[in-house]
C-alpha cells in the first residue's frame, strides 16, 4: 500500500474520540458498493468507461457492516466504534485514487486490488460499467477468498442493480442490497469453509502445531531423562563412595577391635601376674620355711 493509501485506509477505523484497532485477524468486516465516475465518454464510442476518462471520484451505492452483526454491542458499540461509520467514504476516497485497471470485457468484473494498511485490507474490483465492489477484511484474511466472493457477488448484483446502478444516488441502494450482500458476507465470513487451501493450510498449521508440541513434549522428556540420568550417575557415585568408605570405616572398626582385644589381654595377663606372683612368692617362700623347720626337727630328734 503507498502512503496515501494507507492514510485513508486509517480513516475507516478512527472515531471522534478513540484510537486505531489493528484488524490483525481473518475476519470479513463489511461490503461496498460503488460507481466509478466517468470524466467523459469513452474513446472508443462504445459502451463502458474507458480507463482514460475515469475521473477519480466514486459514488457509494450501497454498504453492509457485516462486522456489527457480530461484534455490535448497541448504543454506538461495534467494529468502527460509534454510529458515525466513515468507513465507507475511506474506502471510497481509497477507489477513486487507484480504480480498478483492465476493465475491457461487458459483463466480467475484474481489475481486481489488494490496498493493505498496517491495520486491516481493503479489496476491490469493477466491471467495464464502473460497477465496483469493494469489501474490507482483516490482515489476515486470505486475499483469494476475497476475490472469490467478490466475483460471485458480482452476477446476481449485476443482474438486479445494474441499471439502477448507473443512476441511483449515495448510498440509495443500501436497503435493497442488504439481503444479497448479508447473505455473501455469511458464506464467506470464515474463509475456511469456502476456500480449500485456507482450509489445507489451517490443518496444516493444526498439524504444525500438534508436531511442536510434541516435539516440545519430546525434548522436554529428553531434557527429564538426562536429568534422571544424571541423577543417577551422581547417586551411583555416591553409593559407591559410601561403599568405600564403609568398607574403610570397618577397617578401622577391626583394627581397633585387635588394639582393644590385646589391651584387655594385656590388662588381665598384668592383672594375673600381679594378683599371681606374690602368692607364689608367698607359696615358695612357706614350702621352704616349712622344710627347713621340718630338718631342724628331724635334727632335734636325732640329738
Amino acid at each position: 500500500a503507498t502512503p496515501i493509501h494507507s492514510t485513508l485506509l486509517q480513516i475507516i477505523i478512527i472515531t471522534k474520540h478513540k484510537t486505531t484497532v489493528k484488524m490483525s485477524d481473518n475476519k470479513l468486516r463489511c461490503a461496498l458498493v460503488y460507481r466509478l465516475e466517468s470524466s467523459g465518454p469513452s474513446d472508443s464510442g462504445e459502451s463502458g468507461i474507458a480507463l482514460s476518462n475515469l475521473s477519480g471520484n466514486c459514488t457509494l451505492l450501497a454498504k453492509y457492516d457485516h462486522a456489527s452483526d457480530y461484534e455490535g454491542s448497541g448504543g454506538g458499540g461495534g467494529l468502527y466504534g460509534d454510529r458515525d461509520k466513515n468507513y465507507a467514504e475511506a474506502v471510497g476516497m481509497v477507489v477513486g485514487n487507484d480504480p480498478p485497471s483492465g476493465l475491457g470485457e461487458e459483463g466480467v468484473i475484474g481489475g481486481f486490488k489488494i490496498c493493505i494498511s498496517d491495520a486491516h485490507q481493503v479489496i476491490y474490483g469493477a466491471d467495464s460499467e464502473g460497477l465496483c465492489l469493494a469489501i474490507v477484511t482483516g490482515l489476515k484474511y486470505p486475499s483469494r477468498t476475497a476475490i472469490s466472493m467478490l466475483t460471485e457477488l458480482y452476477t446476481p448484483y449485476s443482474e438486479q442493480f445494474a441499471l439502477q446502478a448507473k443512476s441511483a444516488t449515495t448510498n440509495s441502494l443500501t436497503k435493497k442490497s442488504k439481503k444479497i450482500l448479508s447473505q455473501l458476507c455469511t458464506k464467506y465470513d470464515d474463509s475456511t469453509k469456502v476456500d480449500k487451501a485456507s482450509a489445507l493450510n489451517s490443518k496444516v498449521e493444526a498439524v504444525q502445531a500438534t508436531m511442536q508440541d510434541n516435539i516440545a513434549a519430546m525434548l522436554k522428556n529428553t531434557e527429564q531423562a538426562e536429568s534422571l540420568a544424571e541423577r543417577s550417575n551422581q547417586l551411583n557415585e555416591q553409593a559407591n563412595v559410601f561403599q568405600k568408605k564403609s568398607k574403610d570405616l570397618k577397617k578401622q572398626m577391626r583394627c581397633k577391635n585387635i588394639k582393644m582385644t590385646i589391651i584387655l589381654v594385656t590388662l588381665v595377663v598384668g592383672v594375673l601376674v600381679i594378683i599371681l606372683v606374690p602368692l607364689i612368692v608367698r607359696a615358695k617362700n612357706a614350702a621352704k620355711g616349712g622344710r627347713m623347720l621340718r630338718g631342724f626337727l628331724e635334727e632335734l630328734g636325732e640329738a
